[in-house]
């Protein structure tokens, strides 16, 4: 799987959809991350103010990574309109 999130909200979509492929509801998530199940909720939700650490913890027990690669110009980003 190899998608681009470039907002909180498209993280949590990403993190939701990967969670559902491996048949995990957020309650067994939050198990297997250490978190409860209302951080999975809000992560996945897009919230802004979850922490990076977390969000690493929870990519961790869904066996994915965090990359950071120079940002592609296939789309319209708000930023690229000024």
């Amino acid at each position: 799987m190899t998608d681009l999130a470039r907002t909180p909200k498209q993280l949590g979509n990403l993190i939701r959809r990967a969670r559902k492929q491996r048949s995990l509801n957020q309650t067994q998530l939050g198990e297997k991350a250490g978190l409860r199940q209302e951080t999975i909720s809000l992560i996945e939700a897009g919230n802004p103010a979850a922490k990076l650490d977390t969000i690493l913890t929870v990519l961790a027990a869904l066996d994915l990574e965090f990359r950071v690669v120079p940002r592609s110009k296939g789309g319209t980003d708000i930023e690229d309109m000024f």
